[in-house]
C-alpha cells in the first residue's frame, strides 16, 4: 500500500472519530436576542445525562408539596367556645328535644364537630435523594430538548417586556410555561424585562429546586448561569 493511501485512511479514520465524538456530545442551542440560533453549548454528561429514577422524582414532588402546606387552620370544639355551660331548659316536660349547654355543635355559635385542627404536614427527604432528583429532572428536560441557552447580550436587553415577549414569539414559546434561570439573585435588565410575563417564572441558579424544573415545560438559561451550574457540580460536587 502506498503512503498516500495510508495517509487517506488515517485522515478518514480521524474524521469518523470526530463525527462519533460530536454525535455523543450533549448540546443545547444558543440564541441571540433576535431569535436566531447563534451556535451550540456543550453540556456535561455528569449533570445532564444522569440516571432518572421516576419513583424517586414522584416521592420528591409529594414531599415538596406537603412541605408547602402551613397546617395553621384550626376550629374550636364545644369545650373551647366561650359561653355558659348552664342547661338551656329542663330535661323533661317541655316537649322539646333533650339538650345540654348552648355550645353544642347544632346551635349557631356553638363548637365545630370534627373540624380541622392545627397539624404539621411536613415530610423529609435526604440530601442524596435531592441530588439524584435534581440531576434526573435536568436530564429529563435535556432529553425532551426543552433547554434553551441565552446569549450574554440578553443581560443588556432594554427594559421593555415587549422585547422579551417578541423573542419568545419568534421561538413560539409565548404561551408555554417557562423557567428563566439567572446566575445570581440581583436585578438585571433581563429580569426586569421578563418578570411581568405571567407564564415566565424567574429563579437564580443557587435558589433553583427540582419542582421548578419539572413543572415548567421549557427552561431558558443564561450562559453565565450554566457556567455557575457546571462549577458547582463538577468542582464542589454537591447540592445545597
Amino acid at each position: 500500500m502506498s503512503q498516500e493511501k495510508q495517509d487517506k485512511k488515517i485522515k478518514t479514520g480521524k474524521t469518523k472519530r470526530k463525527e462519533i465524538i460530536e454525535e455523543n456530545k450533549l448540546t443545547i442551542p444558543l440564541y441571540n436576542l433576535k431569535g436566531e440560533e447563534k451556535g451550540k453549548i456543550e453540556l456535561p454528561k455528569e449533570i445532564f445525562d444522569a440516571p432518572v429514577n421516576k419513583g424517586l422524582i414522584a416521592q420528591y414532588v409529594r414531599v415538596y408539596l406537603a412541605n408547602q402546606r402551613k397546617g395553621t387552620v384550626s376550629t374550636k370544639t364545644r369545650s373551647e367556645v366561650s359561653g355558659s355551660t348552664r342547661k338551656i331548659y329542663r330535661q323533661k316536660g317541655t316537649g322539646r328535644a333533650r339538650h345540654g349547654d348552648i355550645k353544642a355543635p347544632i346551635f349557631v355559635g356553638g363548637g365545630i364537630a370534627f373540624g380541622p385542627k392545627q397539624r404539621d404536614y411536613s415530610l423529609k427527604i435526604n440530601k442524596k435523594q435531592k441530588r439524584k432528583v435534581f440531576l434526573g429532572a435536568l436530564t429529563l428536560k435535556q432529553k425532551e430538548k426543552s433547554i434553551i441557552g441565552l446569549d450574554d447580550e440578553f443581560l443588556k436587553i432594554k427594559l421593555k417586556t415587549k422585547l422579551f415577549y417578541e423573542f419568545l414569539k419568534k421561538l413560539k414559546l409565548e404561551k408555554e410555561k417557562i423557567l428563566l434561570i439567572f446566575s445570581k439573585k440581583e436585578k438585571n435588565n433581563l429580569l426586569l424585562a421578563a418578570r411581568n410575563l405571567s407564564n415566565v417564572e424567574l429563579s437564580a441558579i443557587n435558589l433553583l429546586n427540582s419542582y421548578q424544573i419539572l413543572k415548567n415545560k421549557f427552561i431558558l438559561i443564561t450562559n453565565e448561569a450554566l457556567t455557575v451550574l457546571k462549577n458547582h457540580f463538577l468542582i464542589k460536587n454537591e447540592i445545597k
